[in-house]
């Protein structure tokens, strides 16, 4: 499917309110057939899924340590996580270390999905993750680790306002550019 009509499939299917904000753009090299040209997307004439673009707003990581101390990540921890921990323990903790504990493993486990997510996305094709978008259910791009089938998902006109307000716990545990999209669009319900 050519960029053009791929990109007017795509708009059609945006949220009334981010018609006009949220926009698809790819830049093209006509005379370097082999060179793939940047697909990327902006907000409000803005680029913002665009990686490699130190103006961009959302932060990108260059390593897990950065994750680990960035102190806007809140990871909520359950009580299943601390119970895991301490039968681990096997008791021995007290149980203000065993909060901290349960909160290191889950943020390491979150460092790495996060640090994979970027890697995927800084080698995936736009096009041929947004022909899957197109293909899959809704429900399926949602709950999806890629962080661009998430984000066309959140800015999808047929994810409800009712949908968006459910998903605050789940979106704590996505990339921030995810969150981002998350924010734009529950700004708008």
């Amino acid at each position: 499917m050519s960029w053009s009509k791929l990109k007017q499939q795509l708009e059609s299917f945006l949220s009334p309110a981010l018609v006009g904000r949220v926009e698809y753009r790819a830049t093209g090299y006509r005379y370097l057939p082999d060179k793939a040209g940047l697909c990327y997307i902006s907000v409000d004439k803005k680029d913002v899924l665009r990686m490699n673009d130190k103006a961009s707003p959302i932060r990108w990581y260059q390593t897990e340590l950065e994750i680990k101390n960035d102190p806007d990540i809140q990871i909520p921890i359950s009580a299943e996580e601390m119970e895991a921990v301490r039968k681990d323990t096997q008791g021995n903790v007290p149980e203000d270390r065993l909060k901290v504990i349960a909160r290191n493993r889950k943020i390491t486990g979150y460092a790495k999905e996060l640090m994979s997510a970027q890697a995927s996305l800084s080698k995936s094709n736009f096009v041929a993750l947004a022909n899957q978008f197109l293909s899959t259910s809704i429900e399926e791009n949602i709950e999806s680790k890629d962080i661009l089938l998430n984000i066309l998902a959140l800015v999808d006109r047929r994810v409800g306002k009712k949908r968006i307000l459910n998903m605050s716990e789940k979106m704590k545990l996505k990339h921030p550019v995810v969150q981002y999209f998350y924010d734009l669009r529950r700004s708008t319900c």
